[in-house]
């Protein structure tokens, strides 16, 4: 089945270029000029991945990837930005964006990280059904993850994670005890190089502790190790 793309920008001559890219590529591609305009669509239609542009009108990027989240929707999304702004990055990757590129950029460059991105995604779900099989759940503490159903709850609670957020969470308990360094979550998780832009799974790391953390001053799943990376643990739990 072809796959099907949101691309949201207010410059046609961007949309125009993107969608004539992507649709070579063999996807489907629906465009959208303003935020309010893409929320309602993504909300009302199934996509596999969104190209968000980060300054558009009526909502901007920024608020279209909050609404969506808040929404439950978690549909990737690779967002767009004229500013190389690491604030603006950062707070894109905080409110749930999964990847992001800074214009200008080549067509094909989006291509591929678009491509990148749902290759990852796709395996993840094949291996979700492997583990299907398997009844295979993989608990640290009290976090459970269900790869068969790319689910986790914690305290019994079901959590709301973005795809990439639950590929670290997985990747990280599939290897509990472990120390990974930055450079091999991205490897693993992003599935391609971000020129050693290890900052994306600083974020990431961050989002994860604020929703499995009681603490996120003091982790007790998720540690850092200095000068190395990140390790989750089994953590000590009173009662």
């Amino acid at each position: 089945m072809t796959q099907r793309l949101l691309v949201v920008d207010d410059e046609e001559s961007i949309v125009t270029l993107l969608q004539f890219n992507l649709e070579q590529a063999g996807y489907e591609v629906v465009t959208a000029m303003d935020g309010a305009s893409a929320f309602q669509q993504a909300k009302s239609q199934q996509f596999d991945l969104i190209v968000l542009d980060l300054m558009i009108p009526e909502m901007d990027g920024l608020d279209v990837c909050k609404q969506m989240r808040l929404n439950k929707i978690m549909t990737p999304i690779l967002m767009l930005t004229a500013k190389d702004d690491e604030f603006d990055k950062v707070l894109g990757l905080e409110l749930g964006a999964d990847d992001y590129m800074t214009k200008p950029f080549s067509p094909r460059e989006v291509v591929a990280r678009v491509r990148a991105i749902l290759r990852r995604v796709g395996q993840s779900q094949s291996e979700s059904e492997v583990a299907k099989n398997d009844e295979t759940v993989i608990r640290v503490g009290e976090v459970d993850i269900f790869p068969e159903n790319y689910e986790v709850q914690y305290k019994n609670q079901p959590m709301e994670l973005t795809p990439k957020e639950f590929e670290l969470l997985l990747y990280l308990a599939s290897h509990k005890g472990r120390v990974l360094t930055r450079d091999q979550l991205l490897n693993a998780v992003w599935n391609y190089e971000f020129v050693g832009d290890t900052r994306i799974v600083d974020v990431h790391i961050s989002h994860l502790r604020e929703k499995i953390e009681p603490n996120t001053k003091k982790p007790i799943y998720i540690k850092t190790i200095r000068g190395l990376g990140y390790k989750l643990e089994e953590p000590q739990l009173n009662g």
